[in-house]
């Protein structure tokens, strides 16, 4: 157990000095007698303890009150979180064309979404010391999960996006990367970084790429570029170019903020990938210690409570005094 305020406990310690003064003298009479010859009848009477118990009750119950000041709390946990000092932003592409089957995993036909998300979980658990936000844009962007330790809870939200889950009818590169840089602006970290995964060219939004690559290059972020979609695959479905990513685009937003253009024509390429990304940028880990308190300040003041009622009780009925 520990307290937040123990200084305040050290106001149990004049607690028995007064209680013992006020026991010295006394309390005062219940009546005054001319003549103590009034009170014969009563020399045999036997002292009472019912003042004593009482008074016991109420210096007990004075005692709870100040140790619920002092605030005691148990230890319930302590948790020691590594922070490398490098935040990533993903910007994922939640357009209609990322339901293309286009890629195989295990003989079997799968999305580029679906595969994405996958190959992005892994990235996600294999570095534990980032903090990692999530943007997924299509006609507009969106914050889906803000930058975090708490990897668990980016998980879950990469596991509930969907295509459909936002107007996905086009794409909107510009918008995503400005919203991935309003969660980097303001943040002191040794490195900041943003993973951009698309499958199409810039056909929407307010802001355009060219303008959103300027801001993260005065920015000092990295934008490291995923051009997704095969090509023969696409060519033999007879789908139209725009089922292809801008790769000129990407390059040139890459270029331009010291990170790289990648392209995965494949399930194994686009892991590979992540792979490369995985061993970039890490740094010695800084330790930052949490630690999780029970409080027991209402259970503190909740018993001196009780014993003051108890004492109030007693002193009303069993223990009951004269004035």
């Amino acid at each position: 157990m520990s307290f937040a305020h123990p200084y305040l406990l050290l106001l149990l310690l004049p607690l028995p000095l007064f209680a013992w003064l006020k026991g010295r003298r006394g309390r005062s009479p219940a009546f005054l007698y001319s003549s103590v010859r009034l009170m014969t009848g009563l020399s045999r009477a036997r002292r009472s303890q019912a003042g004593a118990i009482l008074a016991a009750l109420r210096w007990l119950a004075l005692a709870l009150l100040i140790v619920a000041l002092a605030q005691p709390r148990l230890v319930k946990s302590t948790t020691e979180v590594k922070a490398s000092g490098i935040d990533i932003v993903v910007a994922l592409d939640l357009s209609g064309s990322m339901n293309t089957p286009d890629y195989e995993v295990g003989g079997q036909r799968i999305s580029r979404f679906n595969l994405a998300k996958s190959v992005l979980e892994k990235f996600v658990a294999e570095r534990p010391d980032d903090r990692i936000g999530l943007v997924v844009f299509a006609a507009r962007a969106f914050l889906a999960s803000p930058l975090t330790l708490d990897h668990d809870y980016l998980e879950d939200n990469i596991e509930r996006l969907n295509i459909g889950t936002i107007n996905s009818d086009a794409t909107a590169i510009g918008d995503g990367l400005v919203t991935a840089l309003n969660q980097l602006r303001d943040v002191k970290a040794k490195s900041k970084i943003i993973v951009l995964m698309t499958d199409g060219a810039n056909n929407s939004g307010q802001i355009g790429p060219d303008t959103a690559t300027e801001a993260a290059a005065a920015l000092g972020v990295k934008v490291f570029t995923i051009g997704l979609g095969n090509r023969d695959i696409v060519e033999a479905m007879g789908l139209p170019p725009g089922y292809l990513p801008d790769v000129e685009a990407l390059q040139k937003i890459s270029q331009a903020t010291g990170g790289t253009a990648y392209r995965a024509e494949n399930s194994e390429k686009l892991r590979q990938i992540y792979t490369e990304l995985n061993q970039m940028e890490k740094t010695q880990a800084v330790l930052n210690k949490y630690t999780e308190f029970k409080e027991l300040f209402a259970w503190a003041v909740a018993a001196g409570l009780a014993v003051l009622l108890l004492e109030i009780v007693l002193g009303q009925t069993v223990l009951r005094r004269l004035p």
